[in-house]
């Protein structure tokens, strides 16, 4: 688990780095009309941070695949960023996310508990070791997302060079 926290703690400097001081444009870009901005997927994160990944992490220690996971709704967001500056935001998760790591890492999780089973309502049996995997691979996925919005809004300016710009397909 050592390597994933790498992803985990690093996560919230990446999304600063990317998105801080960023104008509207930006913030507000989509890949697709129905896809998260990258002020939704901060947003997204920090809920994210607050009802699932701990909740869950601490279901499978406490009653492993006896009790689903309570559902996860990816949309909850919303009335966290509302009315919120991005600076805000970014803040928030950092703090958030250092907390969320501080509590994982005193819960001391040892190589046998890793492979404890939990249940999720709609994919049914995983391990505590997926579930840790999935956070990294979320995290991972958000931040592709991110960029891949803000390269859209360049999509039409660059021309003839989209063929080689593989991130706008």
């Amino acid at each position: 688990m050592e390597y994933q926290l790498e992803v985990l703690t690093q996560t919230p400097a990446v999304m600063d780095a990317l998105l801080r001081g960023k104008s509207s444009v930006w913030l507000n870009s989509r890949k697709t009309e129905k896809s998260f901005s990258a002020v939704d997927v901060v947003g997204h994160l920090i809920l994210a941070d607050l009802t699932d990944w701990l909740p869950r992490i601490r279901t499978i220690l406490e009653h492993q695949d006896k009790k689903p996971f309570d559902p996860f709704d990816r949309f909850a967001f919303q009335p966290i960023i509302a009315g919120k500056p991005l600076e805000a935001l970014l803040d928030e998760f950092a703090v958030l996310r250092r907390r969320s790591l501080e509590t994982l890492q005193n819960l001391a999780i040892s190589e046998q508990q890793m492979d404890l089973p939990g249940l999720h309502p709609d994919l049914g049996p995983v391990t505590l070791r997926n579930l840790i995997a999935t956070w990294v691979v979320h995290d991972l996925g958000h931040i592709a997302q991110v960029v891949k919005a803000m390269a859209s809004e360049c999509r039409d300016a660059v021309g003839p060079w989209r063929a080689y710009l593989t991130i706008l397909d």
